[in-house]
């Protein structure tokens, strides 16, 4: 049965975002792949695609802009079965050390990617709940979002960004855990070469996405299992 997805960040084609959407087109699933600007990338897709794939303007640091977005979603389509909160924005100092980084350009990053993610799935909801069977809410977090696992001296926006939305994750989890219509993940995705610099990366987006994509099924009604997983489903450290 097809479901109606909803992806955010989905602009890049070597990205993770336009992979699952791809990924998610070719299941037969109506796909709405939201962007702040538009993508010449989706045009194609959406040339192959014309009948499943949405293309909805959307910045998710944004209030007025999200909630705006999910007035038109709701004109066309009946619920929601799967959010995707994949967008993220950093600081241009992210890779700087603290002596050197401006921290005026940190509020900004977290706005979109830790307040981005809730304004989604706040406008959102009565989508979800329409679901036919149970909705999942899935964030795309990182190991950089891992108190536990820190190794790092920089990327102190990103880090500070994705442990705030795991915490957000966990604490809509316990909202959720009674609710047989919702369910939410955070998920650490490993590094994928999504650009020149990760080169080295040990995974392709487009196969990636797919083995995610079959991840998510699996968590989709698990309300006891971890909360914060690897791509493979495995717990990974809060």
């Amino acid at each position: 049965m097809s479901q109606y997805v909803l992806i955010t960040g989905t602009g890049r084609e070597m990205a993770l975002g336009f992979n699952f959407v791809r990924r998610y087109l070719e299941q037969g699933d109506h796909v709405i792949a939201t962007v702040r600007r538009p993508s010449e990338a989706l045009e194609r897709l959406q040339a192959l695609y014309p009948d499943t794939l949405h293309v909805q303007l959307m910045d998710i640091g944004s209030t007025e802009s999200v909630n705006a977005a999910a007035e038109k979603v709701a004109e066309y389509a009946p619920c929601l079965d799967l959010i995707i909160n994949n967008a993220v924005t950093t600081s241009p100092d992210t890779n700087k050390e603290l002596e050197e980084f401006d921290l005026d350009t940190i509020m900004p990053a977290l706005n979109v990617a830790t307040v981005g993610p809730l304004r989604v799935i706040k406008a959102f909801l009565p989508l979800l709940r329409k679901s036919r069977g149970t909705a999942l809410i899935v964030n795309i977090s990182s190991e950089a979002g891992s108190i536990g696992a820190c190794y790092r001296s920089t990327y102190i926006d990103y880090g500070m960004a994705k442990a705030a939305l795991n915490m957000a994750t966990k604490t809509l989890h316990n909202k959720f855990k009674d609710d047989p219509k919702l369910n939410i993940i955070t998920v650490h995705p490993g590094w994928m070469r999504t650009n020149e610099g990760n080169a080295k990366a040990p995974f392709e987006p487009y196969d990636h996405a797919e083995t995610m994509r079959l991840m998510f099924e699996t968590k989709r009604h698990d309300k006891t299992g971890p909360i914060f997983v690897t791509y493979a489903g495995e717990e990974y450290p809060w």
